[in-house]
């Protein structure tokens, strides 16, 4: 609609033309903002002295982990061996048909790589990030602790870290360095986490259960964290 146009319109349309023009606008300018945040944490690295490192889980292949997985598990023991906690925390239940759950395939991972069982917490039965997190969070109270260093995917720090800051925990984030699909699959996963990130602000990340596997793990195309 023309600006002439407009300003023969009714009165009442005028209004609601230039109220979604505003909404519009507003929206726009929300989403643009969270994205420059999910892909300014997507490259910091915080990491420092904690108490565990949490490896959110991924892919698992009849016990070997996807590369994506790999990649996280690595990052996890590259800290671990630097000294910076002394547990690492591997997460995440199966899928129907999986002998092995994502957190089983990590362990034995880091077993593999010289990391002994006492220094490994296992959480098996979570399907998504919410419950990754809030089942770790119970397990590490158990023990005294709260101040983890959350290792995931760069574009999927942001919001982890903020559901872990709403469980109680204290964050430090170390993304992977990198992760399989080049740049443009990169921004995919970096404009689709932020829209969840953009409605979970909304509904709260807890709701966003149900499709959390579909945004966390985009490249992975299976059971997200």
């Amino acid at each position: 609609m023309t600006p002439s146009r407009l300003q023969r319109s009714p009165r009442w349309l005028r209004i609601a033309v230039r109220a979604g023009l505003i909404g519009a606008g507003l929206m726009g300018l929300y989403l643009a903002v969270t994205f420059v945040q999910v892909l300014w944490v997507s490259r910091q690295d915080d990491a420092t002295e904690a108490q565990a490192i949490v490896v959110m889980g991924a892919a698992q292949y009849d016990g070997t982990p996807s590369p994506v997985f790999e990649a996280r598990l690595d990052h996890a023991l590259d800290l671990y061996q630097q000294g910076l906690a002394p547990t690492i925390v591997v997460t995440g239940g199966n899928q129907p048909g999986d002998r092995f759950t994502e957190a089983a395939a990590g362990a034995n991972y880091l077993l593999a790589n010289g990391v002994p069982d006492e220094d490994i917490r296992r959480e098996v039965d979570a399907q998504n990030s919410w419950e990754s997190l809030a089942a770790t969070a119970r397990i590490l109270e158990n023990e005294g602790a709260d101040e983890v260093i959350l290792v995931s995917d760069p574009y999927h720090s942001f919001r982890v870290a903020q559901i872990a800051r709403r469980l109680g925990l204290t964050v430090h984030v170390s993304p992977t360095r990198s992760g399989p699909g080049g740049a443009a699959a990169e921004l995919r996963s970096m404009v689709r986490e932020t829209v969840a990130v953009s409605i979970g602000r909304f509904v709260g990340y807890r709701r966003l259960v149900s499709i959390d596997d579909q945004v966390g793990n985009i490249r992975e195309g299976v059971g997200q964290r």
